[in-house]
């Protein structure tokens, strides 16, 4: 990773991850203004609340260029937050702070690719100069074309740090406090301009000082010597909200209020016994930009942090409050009242955990099956054993849990490529999402991404019309739509791409494929359904001219590949006319499986049980013979071919007789086969071991084997994999 400044290198990791995060979320709240077409207030201040601390992170990372750009994006929308409607009209701001969030993403990646030495800022200048024109073409627009108005309009960088002295009318129930950090915490200006973000979330800031805490370091020093004070006014005169956030905050050490709202009419009740007026406060009409603040009032006379309004003093009715504050008071409740709930840990620990889980499995089977322990009846370790696959597998059960992501995360970025694609082929569709929430592996979201990109692209270039009228001239609405589904089922995650487009026609796909020479068999052998699979062969493409998006011949090909190399499957399902499916099936984790245990010869199999449909023992009478396929057996009106594993890996066995052994029937993406074995051994969880890299040059993964596990008596169980099994038979 790029070089940071000394003492920041553990951080560096969070920063690009919370950036990652803010990104999309930013990402999100655009995605559905731009629909709405309008900014609700919510949106606004939690796009201020994203901005401000992407900012903010940048510059305590060091990221000046980063820093500026959140700024200038911030400074535009500044203009937006004063008056909301003009969003309507303003369409161009969209696309500038897309452009902001990729530049962004772009420089994370670059941070995180550098060496050490390599990284050199990029110069965002000419996005700046865009920024500016757009900002001032925003007040324009604000002002009705009026440039007295629009010179006389605050900017953002006044918001942030307005130090203007407030009215009476203006200051009525605001509150001054003065807060100190922990001695020795470093860069507290930036701690301040922290602090200030998180209490802009409560409340409206008036004013603070020093007031330039954001872009100068030299005001460090003065924090150190005279504390931080910022005067504001929360939501509905809540004040008791911004003093809980104050308190929460990081490297807070301490903090006085200098002045109190509730105060003043509470002397003049009682004038004889309010207290002598403490010495030298410091109101809030007394904090000026100019003005060196008064130095920090002795511990005695200042007001004390439990001194604050009684509960009868609060207004009646608070205001609503920010999403954000609902959030964290939710998961306070849900933590029982703890402040924290969540934690971040590298995914490198996770791994070594889910490797030592998988240890402990291989290790307990070794025990239970120990060959020693044949013939015995030990009634006190056999309840000691139960107990402990128990105890094993809600420990593998918890230790797949935390691996577990929800697919939100990578089904909302296909929304950035549905609006993108919309603008430029001038097509009017919606992204449309189900069962998000699903969660699937972290190793496998990760190689999740590029796959469910080209399946969207797919849908919008190939798949939807080219144009509305073409659609109601059909008889379908004019807004197309592409569809992100989700969900479990048996121990895999179907997740479904489909959109309600033209569909494959198939005569002009089997057309394409025979002038490609990617035919294996005459054209009237083909079923529609291996006709629509076609599409996934290397090199076909049914664009005739190469565009942004398509018309290379590579692309789907990839996409199986890639599905297939976390153990998944890829099959497409399509109606013309009416739209197309592309259906991923994926395990929900790669390492740790349930198996079935199976035996040919002298050699133990396992198969994954989600892969297996049913067993069933057979007679001659319902085996029947094609000249074409082989053996095959009728079950419940229905031919399967079935597959002697023995001959498949030329094992030898003295079962031969299909009524000697059993059959597996077995369904891998709709593909079904009967695996014929001399007999089942039982249900196992196994630890998924690859094969040795000595072993790579012999292909043995195509030969329909996965990898290996350890069992219980110390020997090697090999894994097959149902997919490239049926595939290559």
């Amino acid at each position: 990773m790029a070089k940071v400044e000394a003492g920041m290198e553990s951080m560096l990791e969070m920063y690009i991850f919370e950036t990652n995060t803010l990104l999309e979320q930013l990402d999100e709240i655009l995605l559905r203004t731009e629909d709405a077409n309008v900014f609700s207030e919510e949106d606004i201040n939690e796009i201020f609340r994203i901005m401000h601390t992407i900012k903010g992170s940048s510059a305590m990372m060091g990221f000046e260029n980063l820093q500026h750009l959140a700024h200038k994006g911030e400074d535009m929308f500044f203009v937006i937050r004063e008056k909301p409607e003009i969003a309507k009209d303003a369409h161009f701001v969209y696309e500038l702070i897309f452009e902001v969030s990729d530049l962004y993403k772009a420089e994370i990646e670059y941070i995180q690719n550098s060496g050490d030495d390599d990284y050199a800022p990029t110069d965002f200048s000419e996005t700046f100069k865009k920024l500016e024109d757009a900002t001032a073409r925003l007040k324009a627009m604000e002002s009705g074309e009026q440039a007295t108005a629009a010179s006389s309009a605050p900017t953002a960088q006044s918001a942030d740090t307005n130090t203007a002295a407030p009215t009476a009318a203006a200051d009525e129930g605001a509150m001054t406090v003065r807060v100190f950090f922990e001695d020795g915490c470093k860069m507290e200006n930036l701690r301040a301009f922290l602090l200030l973000t998180k209490i802009k979330e409560e409340a409206d800031v008036i004013s603070c000082y020093p007031p330039d805490v954001e872009s100068n370091a030299d005001t460090a020093k003065e924090i150190v010597e005279n504390g931080f004070v910022v005067t504001f006014k929360g939501f509905d005169n809540n004040n008791d909200a911004v003093i809980k956030a104050i308190e929460g905050a990081v490297n807070v050490q301490s903090y006085e209020i200098i002045d109190t709202p509730a105060a003043q009419p509470k002397q003049e009740e009682k004038p004889a016994e309010a207290p002598a007026p403490a010495a030298p406060a410091q109101t809030a009409a007394q904090v000026q930009p100019t003005a060196q603040p008064a130095a920090p009032a002795p511990a005695a006379a200042a007001q004390p942090a439990q001194a604050q309004p009684a509960e009868e003093n609060k207004p009646a009715q608070a205001k609503e409050k920010s999403a954000v504050a609902k959030a964290q008071e939710d998961i306070k409740k849900a933590n029982g009242g703890q402040k924290q709930s969540l934690i971040s840990v590298n995914l490198s620990k996770l791994d070594q955990l889910h490797d030592i889980v998988g240890e402990i499995i291989t290790t307990e089977s070794m025990v239970i099956a120990n060959p020693d322990l044949e013939g015995l009846e030990l009634e006190s370790f056999s309840k000691a054993a139960r107990q402990l696959r128990k105890l094993t597998d809600e420990l593998q059960d918890t230790v797949m849990s935390i691996r577990m992501v929800p697919l939100a995360g990578v089904f909302q970025k296909m929304g950035r490529i549905v609006r993108d694609m919309k603008i430029k082929l001038g097509k009017d569709a919606e992204l449309i999402l189900e069962g998000e929430g699903t969660g699937v592996d972290k190793s496998i979201v990760d190689n999740l991404n590029d796959p469910l990109m080209h399946l969207v692209r797919n849908c919008m270039d190939h798949g939807i019309e080219s144009s509305t009228a073409e659609r109601k001239a059909l008889g379908k609405p004019e807004k197309a739509y592409v569809k992100l589904s989700a969900k479990h089922s048996s121990g895999e995650v179907i997740i479904t791409v489909s959109d309600d487009g033209a569909g494959i026609n198939c005569e002009k796909v089997l057309a394409k494929a025979a002038k490609s020479g990617l035919l294996a068999k005459p054209e009237n052998e083909y079923t529609k359904k291996e006709i629509q699979n076609m599409i996934l062969l290397p090199g076909f493409s049914t664009n005739e001219q190469v565009t942004e998006y398509s018309g290379r011949g590579v692309g789907m090909d990839v996409v199986k590949q890639n599905i297939e190399q976390v153990g998944g499957t890829l099959t497409v399902e399509s109606e013309e006319g009416h739209g197309t499916s592309f259906i991923i099936k994926i395990p929900l984790t790669l390492a740790i499986v349930e198996g079935m245990k199976l035996q040919v010869g002298a050699t133990i199999f396992t198969i994954p049980i989600s892969s297996i449909k049913e067993s069933l023992m057979v007679n001659d009478n319902q085996i029947l013979h094609d000249t074409k396929q082989g053996e095959m057996i009728m079950i419940r009106g229905v031919c399967y071919p079935i597959l002697r594993l023995h001959e498949k890996f030329r094992m030898p066995t003295k079962i031969t007789n299909l009524e000697d052994g059993i059959l597996l029937l077995v369904d891998v993406g709709g593909k079904n086969v009967c695996l014929f074995a001399d007999r089942l051994i039982g249900e196992q969880p196994v630890v998924v071991k690859p094969f040795p890299k000595y072993l790579s040059q012999y292909n043995i993964k195509a030969e329909g084997l996965s990898g290996c596990t350890v069992m219980g008596d110390g020997t090697i169980s090999l894994i097959i994999d149902v997919n490239n099994l049926i595939s290559t038979n």
